[in-house]
């Protein structure tokens, strides 16, 4: 029975992110086709900050993938941001901004919690973002489980920066 409702939960998610995919996406394709390229962010004078951003973390032990917190940046400087058709906000590079953002922690099947909505500003400095064309993802915390709170945590990899032992 356990098997059943594993290979169940396991078709459902599949079928939930070929859903979530544009149109201009494949599933099999890498995945950067419509990323920001570098040379665009170097021409600009700009970086680019993922708007929303969900950890997860893959328990082999259990072989099934915890959902952990998300954060959405909400606003730029006290303005709603300005979310482009990839995804991506982007900012002026060695500039000072303040992001406001929102976290909320998931249930085991990825849903969000409501009761544990919070928000925080993160403060961008002249020093965060030197180079022009990077791509960013702020993290609604260092790993994916057994965290508690809102701690934006700048990366630039989509993967937690901390594994739970």
């Amino acid at each position: 029975m356990k098997l059943i409702v594993t290979l169940l939960l396991t078709c459902l998610l599949t079928l939930a992110g070929c859903q979530s995919l544009s149109d201009n996406h494949s599933a099999i394709g890498s995945g950067n086709e419509n990323l920001p390229s570098q040379a665009e962010g170097k021409n600009h004078h700009s970086v680019f900050l993922s708007a929303q951003h969900c950890l997860s973390e893959y328990l082999s032990e259990q072989g099934r993938v915890h959902f952990g917190p998300c954060l959405k940046i909400v606003s730029v400087d006290g303005n709603s941001p300005q979310v482009r058709d990839d995804g991506f906000i982007e900012l002026p590079a060695a500039t000072p901004v303040v992001l406001g953002t929102s976290c909320v922690y998931r249930h085991a099947d990825g849903s969000p919690i409501p009761a544990t909505m919070e928000t925080t500003e993160f403060l961008v400095t002249p020093q965060t973002f030197t180079r022009p064309g990077a791509r960013w993802y702020l993290h609604a915390h260092r790993k994916a489980r057994q965290v508690i709170g809102c701690e934006p945590t700048l990366s630039r990899s989509k993967n937690p920066t901390e594994k739970t032992d």
